[in-house]
């Protein structure tokens, strides 16, 4: 349940001279739970990696593929947000929303996106901790039945999602951020975004650490988006500079785009990923195609993703997060789910997911990662609740 607090509540504690200040402040009270029983399986390792990388066990026998069970969270979250109008059209505006591990207890205050910022006619300018414009595009092309969210989320293999920032992948929230959004010109919008990489904070790849604020690491990232009707089409990029060493850079580029046929909308996307190497560079292209169907009150989803091959004048073997250089270094992504509304808050869902590597390939789940060896293929059904408050 969403609940409001007036300023003029607040006035009543603070004192009646604060009302005259903000009586058009609101706080807005928001949150979802999402959690899901999965069984799982897709070749372990339990020992270290041999210095080649080539067989991560040390000897091939040592792997294993256990079938586990667990209760999972997924992007749950607890929120507050509001604003208050400054005169002139002009907004002020926050939010603070933090992680809820609705299978265990554990959380994290902020950590998901927060911000201060204001906006008006001219749109939207934020700092704080958030996503970046590339992320945009998966709502496009993505689970959205399921919330883009769990082991079914498209963004394993898309952008290497599973990866944080300082590992390759961008898919990440970035402390440090400066954004600004567009207003929609008749349902064109464009972001743009720029994060610093430094140690006001707690460091970890979200946010940097003092070495990457010393060679001046930094990200940005872009896109346009055009939503009108049934057509949904959208561009993004993302660039990491200096953030796995001082003279490696990371792009990624996506397209992606759906149209909605009313019986079905059927969607498309295509990324290419290029990292800098010690030994040159590191390239990979990925394409996907995924449909949306509802069926009763309830929505059927189906995606299919091919990473290709690692390639580029970087050395046979090197590796930047799940992509490797050469050949067998190619992965799949299968997945199909159903989604059933008991009301406008509350569903359920089953689904299956299976993400296929190539023998030298290491891609896993984007959300609740499941650890596997090199060549493993991670698989898994789930069965979930989501509930949104």
């Amino acid at each position: 349940m969403k609940k409001k607090l007036v300023a003029v509540a607040v006035a009543g504690v603070l004192g009646a001279p604060l009302a005259a200040h903000a009586q058009t402040a609101n706080v807005t009270l928001y949150g979802r739970l999402n959690v899901d029983f999965e069984i799982v399986n897709g070749a372990t390792c339990d020992g270290a990696p041999n210095p080649s990388g080539n067989t991560p066990c040390g000897n091939p026998q040592v792997t294993k593929n256990p079938t586990v069970t667990r209760l999972s969270s997924n992007s749950s979250r607890f929120g507050m947000r509001g604003s208050e109008a400054l005169g002139g059209g002009l907004t002020a505006i926050f939010q603070i929303e933090s992680s809820i591990n609705g299978d265990t207890t554990a959380g994290n205050l902020g950590g998901r996106d927060t911000f201060v910022g204001l906006q008006g006619s001219w749109g939207k300018f934020t700092m704080g901790h958030f996503l970046l414009p590339l992320d945009d595009l998966h709502a496009i092309f993505g689970n959205v039945p399921t919330y883009t969210s769990s082991i079914l989320s498209t963004a394993a293999l898309w952008v290497q999602g599973a990866y944080g920032i300082q590992d390759g992948g961008f898919d990440s929230r970035a402390g440090n951020s400066l954004r600004y959004d567009s207003p929609s010109f008749n349902g064109l919008t464009f972001s743009g975004q720029v994060s610093m990489r430094d140690s006001s904070g707690s460091g970890g790849s979200d946010n940097g650490d003092h070495v990457q604020e010393v060679r001046h690491a930094f990200l940005y990232g872009a896109n346009v988006i055009y939503n009108n009707g049934p057509i949904q089409v959208g561009a993004g990029i993302e660039g990491h500079q200096k953030v796995r060493g001082q003279n490696l850079d990371d792009t990624a580029i996506s397209v992606t785009g759906g149209y909605n046929f009313g019986v079905v909308r059927v969607a498309a996307v295509y990324d290419h990923l290029k990292y800098d190497t010690p030994t040159g560079d590191l390239k990979r292209d990925l394409w996907g195609i995924s449909g949306t169907m509802p069926m009763g009150p309830g929505t059927w989803y189906a995606f299919y993703g091919k990473a290709s091959d690692g390639k580029g004048s970087a050395a046979d073997g090197t590796r930047v997060a799940g992509l490797a250089k050469g050949n067998d270094t190619q992965s799949q992504q299968y997945e199909i789910s159903y989604t059933y509304p008991f009301s406008k808050r509350t569903q359920v869902y089953a689904g299956y997911v299976k993400i296929d590597n190539g023998g030298q390939a290491s891609y896993t789940f984007n959300i609740n990662a499941y650890p596997i060896a090199i060549g493993g293929k991670p698989q898994g059904f789930v069965l979930g609740m989501i509930h949104l408050f």
